[in-house]
Order: structure tokens, then sequence, then C-alpha cells
């Protein structure tokens, strides 16, 4: 027995040493990759000596020193952008060629398939040769930059770049301008939606008994809007009730799930609305919360003169930021511009589809995609007239698709020649606002509202290129349409003049908040659908409340957490509960409902993290949507998972009889809608008491609105997660300027998965005073104390100095890498 216990003691010892060992093991060989920023090196690639300052919060000041040119600076970004990203921009670059699998295997196959049916490596590819000549320049010595890094890996043993390149095989390709361009257009793909919206609507139509009920459940922002649409199913009458469901978004698709395809904030005021007499900008782009984030700050000064902001690694621009004269911002503009056609096949010929003109050959090629693991898949891609083809296991597309026929998308970011890589250069070297405006006729996509302050002037422009459909198109872009009919055939492009333009306007402010622009008819509408209805409200009333504006009060509206659904809604679904009923037992569902309805009656609708009620409020609502759709919609109803107020408005205002949602049909009594408001406030209660106890009044939304800023390839692998994830308590919400999207998923309905990733302020009264922040940190690499260490001062509203002043920048360097020329 004593000779078991010592072999048990040695086998328990031993286990214990080698667990130790390849722990150390694994750190070192991961910090081998840790950039070190505080050397002299030489590298091919620039014309003359680069300097990259590190300021205190790790952003890169990039400096030529005299001699140099602009793409020498361009060369120090792209080396910057190695350092700290390399893992993210390989993934990024495989991602838009479709070539994930290689790496991840079977996981991955369907997003492989659905970038290679879209083709836009290829795309991007073709678009070089439409740069301008300045513009390919700065590209290629951005690619130089990129490449002198890898190289230095290379000849270093710098731990493969990553510490992920460990883990996983992933060879590096040397980066060419086409990567760039092929980056920008995957952002065009993350920030579009009407692809989505287009097949929802399309399932909704399909599977509601009453379609007057569609404009319920898929209400148009308020305004102006459609006089009539046909029922999907009058177009294509064999999809008359085929069964509908939810369609679920596969590994590392950069398509994102509905209610999460870009949004952001934006608003600018002239001298007049100014305290200090300069013009004031702020901008706080909502992104898919990740760890790394997708914003990397950086400085470079350019023969124009100093820029400084938000860029994307991969993309040689400062997307968001401002120079010494200038600022400008971004904001999704939601202009539709991407269509669903539905295709005929010819039944004699499934190689000819059918066109305006008769029967057309698809134009196919095959393409081979890489397994790791399993044998490769090849595939067949075609395209038509309007886009290219896409299969119907892809977003449920098969539901929607009838017998003899396939889907083809048309997307304005399907251009051969997309000059937007040149409009973002040209955006960055321009001085004042009008010569801003003249950079937004070569952006293609993705589409954006442009806000723009100069030293005297403001103005918000929509960039992008605008469809120009007919005015007889069967669907007016919001159904999938027939794609061999004339009419619903892409005209080309509207000219860039008819982009909605607001400038100096009389009030002295311009804002955007994802909500609708203006009141045109169909086809100069710019979209039907948007993606706020309620923040604007809110920000209406903070610019409305002051005279002039300071920096401060720019921030204090960029971090409202003011909910104007909430203040809307509980007046109306507790319209005949508040304070009724006898009084109840301590610990009974009637005592915990009267104490709910209590603190809410007393509650301004602010959704700060330390108080009680916006979980109240927000589970209440979110089961109350659920009880009102899963009848009608059935399984389909998982696809409205996300609380739209307008529609819980129209139902309990009873527009246009929307009160019909709240009878349950299945059922024999007639449901009232104070009966499902006080259903749905008892089954919130319940699954409050079940995840967080039965104190409601110690209740804390921070608790349950947990940002989630998750690594896309670790974050779920045990153990790993705890150093790679980035979990923080955050007040906001669905519906407040400090956005905070809620997943609406799982065991965690209400974590934080999408928000403001980067927050800027610019003040050109005092230009370097201007602040700004992102979500997480410079670092891509978990290892480095900057992979988080500005994830606190985002959640705290805290910013940054954003300033271009060199001698500040040095000052408390954390460390100034050198690169001198060298010939290889």
């Amino acid at each position: 027995m004593a000779r078991l216990f010592q072999w048990l003691l040695w086998l328990t010892a031993s286990s214990i040493l080698l667990g130790l060992t390849g722990a150390v093991l694994a750190y070192f060989l991961a910090s081998q990759s840790l950039p070190e920023y505080d050397k002299e090196i030489a590298l091919p690639g620039p014309t003359a000596p680069v300097e990259i300052v590190r300021d205190h919060a790790n952003v890169p000041h990039i400096f030529g020193s005299f001699g140099a040119s602009d793409e020498d600076v361009f060369f120090g970004l792209g080396y910057a952008h190695a350092q700290d990203r390399l893992w993210q921009m390989a993934v990024m670059r495989r991602t838009a060629q479709g070539r994930l699998s290689e790496v991840f295997g079977p996981r991955t196959v369907k997003t492989d398939s659905f970038l290679r049916r879209l083709d836009i490596y290829r795309l991007a590819r073709s678009s070089v040769a439409a740069q301008s000549p300045e513009t390919l320049r700065s590209l290629e010595a951005y690619s130089a930059g990129v490449n002198a890094r890898i190289q230095e890996i290379n000849e270093r043993a710098l731990g493969r770049g990553a510490p992920e390149m460990f883990l996983f095989n992933m060879p590096l390709a040397p980066w060419q301008p086409a990567d760039s361009i092929a980056l920008m257009k995957l952002m065009a793909l993350q920030l579009s939606s009407h692809m989505q919206e287009e097949i929802l609507r399309a399932q909704t139509s399909i599977a509601l008994d009453d379609a007057a009920r569609l404009k319920d459940i898929l209400p148009d922002a308020p305004g102006a809007g459609t006089a009539t649409l046909p029922e999907y199913t009058s177009l294509f009458p064999s999809l008359r009730n085929r069964p509908q469901s939810r369609s679920d978004i596969a590994a590392l698709m950069p398509v994102a799930p509905r209610d999460l395809g870009g949004a952001s904030n934006a608003w600018a005021a002239a001298p007049t609305r100014s305290a200090a007499g300069g013009t004031l900008l702020a901008n706080d782009p909502h992104l898919k919360l990740t760890a790394p984030g997708a914003w990397y700050l950086a400085r470079l000064e350019l023969g124009t003169g100093g820029v400084i902001g938000g860029t994307i690694p991969g993309i040689p621009a400062v997307l968001t930021g401002r120079s010494q004269q200038m600022g400008w911002g971004l904001t999704s503009s939601y202009l539709d511009d991407q269509d669903l056609f539905i295709e005929k096949i010819n039944p004699d010929n499934p190689q000819e589809y059918l066109s305006p003109t008769g029967y057309k050959s698809f134009i196919s090629r095959p393409s081979i995609v890489q397994i790791k693991g399993n044998e490769p898949l090849t595939l067949t891609l075609r395209w038509t007239e309007n886009g290219p083809v896409l299969p119907g296991s892809l977003f449920n597309l098969a539901s929607i698709t009838p017998p003899g026929h396939v889907v083809s998308l048309g997307w304005t970011a399907l251009s051969p020649s997309d000059t937007s890589m040149t409009a973002a250069l040209d955006l960055m070297r321009a001085g004042t606002v009008a010569e801003a405006l003249a950079t937004g006729e070569k952006f293609i996509a993705p589409s954006q509202n442009l806000t723009l302050a100069d030293e005297t002037t403001i103005a918000l422009k929509t960039m992008g290129a605008m469809p120009d459909r007919d005015l007889r198109n069967q669907s007016q872009g919001r159904l999938p349409n027939q794609g061999w009919r004339r009419e619903n055939k892409w005209q080309g492009r509207l000219p860039y003049a008819a982009n909605p333009e607001f400038l100096s306007p009389r009030g002295g402010i311009v804002g955007n908040t994802n909500n609708k622009l203006l009141d045109r008819p169909f086809p100069n509408h710019v979209s039907f659908e948007w993606g706020d209805t309620q923040r604007i409200n809110r920000w209406r009333r903070l610019m409305q409340s002051r005279e002039v504006h300071t920096r401060d009060s720019f921030i204090e509206a960029q971090l409202d957490t003011v909910s104007f659904s909430a203040r809307t809604l509980l007046p109306l679904i507790g319209a005949d509960l508040w304070f009724t009923g006898e009084a109840a037992a301590e610990g009974t569902p009637a005592r915990q409902r009267q104490i709910a309805l209590s603190l809410l009656a007393e509650w301004n609708g602010e959704m700060n993290e330390h108080l009680p009620e916006p979980l109240i409020y927000a589970s209440w609502v979110r089961s109350l949507q659920k009880r009102l759709i899963e009848d009608d919609l059935g399984p389909l109803s998982d696809a409205f998972s996300r609380v739209n107020p307008l529609f819980l408005e129209r139902v309990f205002r009873n527009v246009d009889g929307a009160s019909a949602w709240c009878d349950i049909r299945r059922s024999a009594p007639t449901e009232t809608c104070t009966d499902m408001a006080r259903l749905a406030l008892d089954d919130a209660l319940v699954e409050i008491h079940e995840k967080y106890g039965n104190a409601l009044e110690a209740l804390r939304w921070g608790d349950a609105h947990q940002a989630t800023h998750d690594h896309e390839v670790l974050g779920e692998v045990p153990l790993l997660r705890y150093f790679v994830n980035i979990r923080q308590s955050t007040s906001g919400g669905d519906n407040t300027l400090q956005r905070g999207r809620t997943s609406a998923e799982g065991e965690s309905p209400f974590n934080n998965v999408h928000a403001a990733s980067y927050r800027g302020v610019y003040d050109f009264a005092d230009p370097d005073s201007s602040v700004f922040i992102i979500a997480t940190g410079q670092s891509g690499h978990f290892l480095s104390r900057y992979y988080d260490d500005m994830a606190q001062l985002w959640r705290r509203g805290e910013y940054i100095p954003m300033s271009l002043d060199e001698e500040l920048a040095r000052a408390a360097a954390v460390g100034v890498t050198r690169i001198l020329p060298r010939e290889d």
C-alpha cells in the first residue's frame, strides 16, 4: 500500500510538473510574438527613415523624416497594423477570399461557399486598376509595410507573429493592394442588411394568415410609407403555406444577424451653436463587440498635415477622425443597396435562366474549397445579369424560392471598378467641407452618412452608390422580385447629387442616429428600412435643450442612457395595471408584480447599470413581444427575438387594428392586451427570479447587460476563453444613445453584443482638446498590456487625448520605432 501511495504521489507530482512546464513553454512561445516598440531596424520598402512614436496609450504617431513621402508614412501604418493585429488581418483576408476552411475545417465551409459565390476577392483585384495613381502608390506602400513586418517575424523567429498562429497553421502570403480593397468590401457586407430584411419580409408574408398584419410586425419608420405592396405569395403562389423558420448564421460569417447590420451616432454643431465659437463634431460607430475590437487608433503625418482617428487594420485610411482643419464621422446610412431576384430556370435546359429578352446561359465557373481534414469541395459559381446565384441552403433561401427557380443577389459592392478606397484616402487629405463632399462621388460601398465639420462649416451627406430602380418595380426593393421582368432590373446608379445632403442648416446642428433622413417618393427614397426610430427623439431633445454646446455636452449626449422607448411604452402596456389589485402576501407572484410595477412607475427610463428597473422593463417587453407573435408566426417568431418598440406601440394603441395580435387564436377565450401585458410581466418575473433572485429592489441591470468582447476564434475554447474574452458591466440598451444592443439569444438574452466600439469628440475651437477611445485596446495579442487597457475607460465613459501635438506624443511615449531603408 505504501509503495502504491508513493507511485500515486510521484505520478501526481509529475503531472503537475509537466502541466507547469507546458504552461511555461506555451507562455514563452506566445510571448515571443509580443511586439517590441522601442527599437531601430532596417527594413526593405521605405525610401527614407520612418518613425513610429507610440504615445502613452500605445497610439502610433507615424512620421516621415526629411525627404520622406506620404508613401513612407503609409508604409509605417502597414508595419504598425501588422505589429499589433496580424492575426486579425489574416483572418479577415481569408474571410474575403473564402479560404477559412483551409485553417478551421468544416465549420466554416458555408461561410467560404457564400464568399466564393459573391466573388469579392476577384472583384477587389479588378478594382485595383480603378484607383487613382496616388491611391495605388499608398496601397503598395502600405502592403510593403505589412510585408516588412512579416519578413522581420520570419528572420528573427518572432513567434509566428501572433499566439494564434501556434494553434492554427495559417501560412501568410505577402499583402497586396487588392487585400485592402477586399477588406473594405468585407466591411460593406458586414454593414449591409437589406438582403436579410427582404428574406424576412418574404418569410413573414408567407407565414401570416392576415396580410394586413405585416405592416405591424415590420413597420415602416414614421412618416409616409408605401401605399401598396403585393403579397409575396401573389408573386409566387406555390409558396403559400410553406413552413418558415429563422436561419442561423454560420461560423465566422461576415453577415450580421438581423438588427446588428451596423449602426452609429454622429452630430456636429456650427460656431453659432458652440460656446467656444468653434465647430464641434461627435461620432461613435457601433459594431459587433469583439476582442480585439474592429478599430485601431493611429495618427499619420501626411504632406497635407496630420490626421488622427480610427482605422481598420488592413485598410490604410483614417475612416473616422480629424485633421487640424476638419473632422469627419460615419454612421450607417441604411441605403437600400441590395436586392434579391428570383430567377426562373429553363425547364428544358438547367444551364439557362429567363431574362427580359429570353433565356440566357448562366456565367459559370468552378471553384474548389480546400477543407482541413476533409476532401475538397467543388462549387459551381453562377451569375445572372442581376448578380451571383446563392444556394437555397443559405439564410433559409429555400423557404422563399419556388420550385424551378434560384435566387440571385444584386448589390452595389459587387463592382469590378470600386473606387471607394480612393475616396477614403482623398477624404483624409481634404481641408474643407466642400473638398470632403467632392470626394464622396467616388464612394461606392459601404454606404455611409458622412458628418463633416471644418473651422466654419458643418454638413451631412450620404455616400455610396444608390441603385436606379424603375418606378414600376414590383416590390420597390422590399421583397425578392421576379428577375425576368424588365421593370425590376436596376438601371444603373443614381447621380451623386441625388444622395441626401444637409449643408450649413439654419439651426446650426446636423446629426444622424441611423434615423430616416428625408421623405422622398420611390425610387429616390434612399430606403424603407431604417436603423433607428427611437434614439433620434432623445438626441433631438438633448440638442434643443441647450442654446450652445461644448465638447462636454457632446460627450454627455454620447453617453446618455435614457430610453425614449421605455418612456413611451410603459404608460401604454401598464395603463390598466398601475396600482391596481388587492394587497398580496410577501413572496407571492401578485406581490412581486406590485413591487415591479411600483418600481417602474417611478422610473425615469434611465438604463443605468446599477438600477433594477432596466432589467425588469427589458424582460417584460421581451416576454410581451414573444407572447404576442408566437401564436401567429410559429417557429418564425424566433427571428423577431429583439424587441421592436414600434410594433408594441402599434398594438397597444390599436393602430389599424393591430390589437388583433393580443388575442391567441388557438385558445377559446378572447385575450385582451391588458391580459397579455399582465401575463408577460409574470413571465418576466419568473425568469428574473430563476436567474437573478427574488429581491427585485437589489437587481442590477449591469449584471445582465454584460459587454461581451469575445475572441472570434478562441472565445469558446475552455480555459483559454478566460484569457482572451473581455467582460464588462455596462449601462445603455437597445434604444439609448449610449447604445448597447442586446443579444436576444440563449441563456443571456441581455448581453451587450453590439455597441460604440469607437468614440470621438472633436472641438475645433481647441483641436488638441479633442478626445477618443476604443472599446478594448490597441493590441490583438492577449498577453500584451495593451490588449484591454482601454476597456475600463470605455466602460466608464472616459476618453484619452486626441492630439496632433508631436511633442506631447513623444513626452510620454512607451516606445519609438525607427525604420531605416534597407536594400535587399
